[in-house]
């Protein structure tokens, strides 16, 4: 644990390589916005990734993500897998994606296990095979090399070391992977964004050549993604009985920024734009959020203000606050406790949720703080 650079605070929980508080993050950002960025320049450099979106006025424009980069000849963009080469831009498009995949058996640790057609009785008999959790089947999980955000509390950080390595599965990958036993496909990373090109093309291959049976999409992201892009995966996710997962890691914006080196904008903003799918197939759910309780950062004030936004679309959209692991670089925290959960969770009933669940209860400790 550290002192706060800006106010010498040490009655908060400060993370060392951080080092400042969440009180001078969201009201004096623009006195600690340059130690912040110094910190995520680091950790970038650590992995060979581009500090921060490039901006060259000469470079080759990428539109997928909130980063918006101008690829310099040569050079990588934010993700690290659109590369200009000679003027065009390579990876991340439809005929190649940098990930990894294994089968995983149902029911699965997933954000919407609680909720969904694989963990609950949820969508049957139209998007599951059983009236309750889906033993004996298998859910493909497509683990993406490359994130559009630089999370410093990242829980699945080793990823990095793969983004800038040329790993490529071509667009039938998932279809030839997808077995009879698969009922569902998720993709997580990293974060999906930064490949979407690639997953859209590859899911809509997958769902034509598996059309007469249950074959659910799945997406686990930060909800970056150009807005251009909200109707291809809503649709994809629809018509199969798959789920939308937004993990909202914030609601302040500079507090979004400290943490995970990108705005949450686009993010809040796609998210309302999928909301408004939800009549179309309000069983299993379409949309649900998740928040990790990060100690120190993310607390009750957070939670209530993501909340009072997501009840405000719809109050029947799960939620489902996470227990916080220590890792990557805030790995000097320690796990959520009882109280925090607690009181996130009551907040965000206060707000108006009606289906809120606290996740990861093993990790919750029971210290005081």
């Amino acid at each position: 644990m550290a002192r706060c650079v800006r106010c010498g605070s040490d009655s908060l929980l400060v993370s060392s390589p951080l080092e400042v508080c969440v009180n001078c993050i969201r009201t004096h950002y623009d006195e600690v916005e340059e130690h912040i960025n110094n910190i995520h320049t680091k950790v970038r450099k650590t992995f060979k990734l581009p500090p921060s979106p490039p901006r060259d006025p000469d470079g080759r424009e990428c539109t997928n993500c909130i980063n918006q980069c101008q690829i310099p000849d040569g050079g990588r963009g934010y993700c690290a897998v659109r590369e200009n080469l000679d003027g065009r831009l390579t990876d991340g498009k439809k005929q190649d994606g940098n990930f990894s995949f294994y089968h995983d058996s149902l029911p699965t640790n997933c954000v919407a296990d609680w909720v969904c057609p694989a963990g609950t009785y949820a969508g049957y008999p139209d998007y599951s095979y059983t009236p309750g959790p889906e033993e004996g089947y298998t859910n493909l999980a497509v683990f993406v090399h490359s994130c559009t955000f630089n999370c410093l509390f990242c829980q699945n950080w080793h990823f990095r070391y793969d983004s800038t390595k040329p790993v490529s599965h071509g667009p039938d990958a998932i279809v030839d992977n997808a077995d009879s036993k698969t009922t569902c496909v998720c993709y997580f990373g990293g974060d999906p964004t930064s490949q979407i090109d690639y997953l859209l093309h590859a899911s809509q291959r997958a769902q034509k050549r598996h059309k007469d049976r249950i074959l659910r999409f799945c997406w686990e992201t930060n909800g970056s993604m150009n807005p251009r892009y909200i109707k291809k995966i809503a649709s994809l996710s629809l018509k199969s009985g798959g789920t939308i997962k937004f993990d909202l890691k914030a609601w302040n914006e500079d507090l979004n920024r400290a943490l995970c080196g990108v705005s949450n904008r686009w993010t809040l903003d796609n998210f309302k734009r999928l909301a408004s799918y939800i009549p179309q197939r309000p069983d299993p759910p379409f949309l649900v959020a998740s928040t990790l309780l990060i100690p120190g950062y993310i607390d009750e004030d957070e939670v209530k203000n993501i909340a009072g936004f997501i009840a405000s679309l719809d109050p029947d959209i799960p939620y489902n606050l996470l227990a916080y692991a220590p890792q990557f670089y805030m790995n000097d925290l320690p796990t959520t406790s009882q109280i925090q959960a607690e009181r996130c969770f009551r907040a965000a009933q206060a707000a108006g949720l009606k289906k809120v669940k606290i996740g990861n209860l093993h990790l919750l400790n029971h210290v005081y703080y």
